[in-house]
């Protein structure tokens, strides 16, 4: 017997921990976080961490387990999610992986194994060198000329994520994106696969009011928090929504540039994780508005009932 999942993808801003939680109530399950920033303790608002409040009773997997000067990559993620998984069924308890990081979801899915593929100490240096001195939007071009796949995925600002990539390649002439399409694809689970979406203008008003609603929470505040005990050259500070306010408080634009720029990598990302799930997956996908929410939940929770 498969063991039973049900993942719950789909853009920013579109819904999905209230789903996940909706359902978790209603067929005994329990929410593993499939975010790659939600991990991060001190980071609430600029990931729009699920609180207390949301989670309604529901226990929240995965959330708060680094500090934000550590690293976390893919292949962690996965080996601490398939065992949850397993733990999860044995309890009876149905696991939601809901989440927007399209490769941590894929891996956990599809089983995917990680090539152990070399470091190049000398060229990452190079790299790092190169940044530097051009800064990441010149380090994001090398990459389209190499891969286009990771170029079009990978944010500018993770230029972390850009070197490696640049570095696989360097080290073997393949691309990440290479790499993955080698991995299996079938799932290992019996598994129902929900997407979420909506109309591109109603994501982006929701994209745009949920960043205002993050600099009336705080999130300057807690940005130049994080700034001042020295979190800076870190994976986790180059994510989208601590990057631009770090631009702000180093002085290198304007706090209304810095939310303006907030918005738009946000918009963005969005346009860049429902291109990856639409040609990764085989999804049921789900179309959201202002008002259908608990119509769409009835059909889900049918999909998912006669699926498991």
């Amino acid at each position: 017997m498969k063991e039973k999942l049900v993942v719950i993808v789909g853009p920013t801003a579109v819904g999905k921990t209230k789903l996940g939680v909706e359902l978790a109530k209603k067929l005994n399950g329990e929410v593993i976080s499939g975010d790659s920033m939600q991990i991060y303790k001190q980071m609430d608002i600029g990931t729009a961490k699920v609180t207390e409040g949301e989670m309604e009773g529901i226990r929240h997997h995965l959330i708060d387990i680094k500090e934000p000067t550590e690293s976390f990559s893919v292949a962690e993620f996965q080996s601490l999610v398939k065992p949850l998984i397993t733990k999860l069924n044995g309890e009876s308890k149905l696991p939601l992986l809901v989440g927007g990081t399209g490769l941590y979801v894929s891996s956990v899915i599809f089983d995917y194994n990680f090539p152990d593929v070399p470091s190049d100490l000398e060229y990452r240096q190079k790299m790092e060198d190169f940044v530097e001195k051009n800064g990441v939007e010149k380090l994001h071009d090398k990459l389209k000329e190499v891969d286009q796949i990771s170029f079009e995925t990978i944010h500018p600002n993770n230029y972390r994520r850009v070197i490696r990539a640049l570095e696989v390649f360097h080290v073997t002439n393949k691309t990440i994106h290479d790499f993955q399409s080698d991995q299996p694809k079938l799932s290992q689970y019996d598994l129902v696969l929900i997407g979420l979406t909506m109309d591109r203008n109603l994501l982006y008003e929701r994209i745009n009011a949920r960043v205002d609603m993050m600099i009336a929470q705080g999130l300057i505040e807690e940005a130049r928090k994080l700034y001042e005990i020295g979190v800076r050259d870190c994976q986790s500070v180059q994510a989208i929504g601590y990057k631009e306010i770090y631009d702000y408080i180093e002085g290198r634009t304007t706090k209304e540039q810095a939310i303006e720029t907030l918005k738009q990598n946000s918009r963005r990302y969005a346009k860049r994780q429902l291109t990856w799930f639409r040609n990764k997956m085989d999804i049921n996908w789900f179309e959201l508005t202002e008002t259908n929410f608990q119509e769409n939940m009835q059909q889900i929770l049918k999909l998912i009932e006669e699926s498991l």
